[in-house]
């Protein structure tokens, strides 16, 4: 089990998402967190967006390049998870990609 207080935002981690219902993106994949690091201090769970290889071309989609394979972040699949389903950080996003997520979470949850 990661510690929760070690991840930062913007990590990557590798996160079992099972078991989902419906249309939710499944399985153990990579997912960036979202919540900030002050929370992620103090809470047992993460706030994630999963990371997939399918390409959709949804205005909540954040393209980047991870471990030799193109993909693109679901800011429209984010999730909050108890800190029990992330198996292991694999990086960081870079500045750019999370800038663009940023932005694209902004405009999501814009009043």
């Amino acid at each position: 089990m990661a510690v929760v207080s070690d991840v930062r935002r913007f990590d990557i981690c590798l996160v079992s998402l099972d078991p989902t219902r419906a249309t939710e993106i499944r399985k153990t994949r990579p997912c960036v967190v979202v919540s900030p690091d002050e929370m992620n201090r103090y809470l047992r769970t993460v706030i994630v967006a999963p990371m997939t290889t399918a390409s959709k071309p949804y205005p909540t989609r954040v393209g980047l390049r991870f471990q030799g394979k193109s993909g693109q972040i679901a800011a429209d699949q984010i999730r909050t998870i108890d800190g029990n389903r992330i198996v292991r950080r694999l990086g960081r996003v870079s500045e750019t990609t999370a800038r663009k997520l940023c932005a694209v979470l902004t405009e999501t949850f814009a009043y």
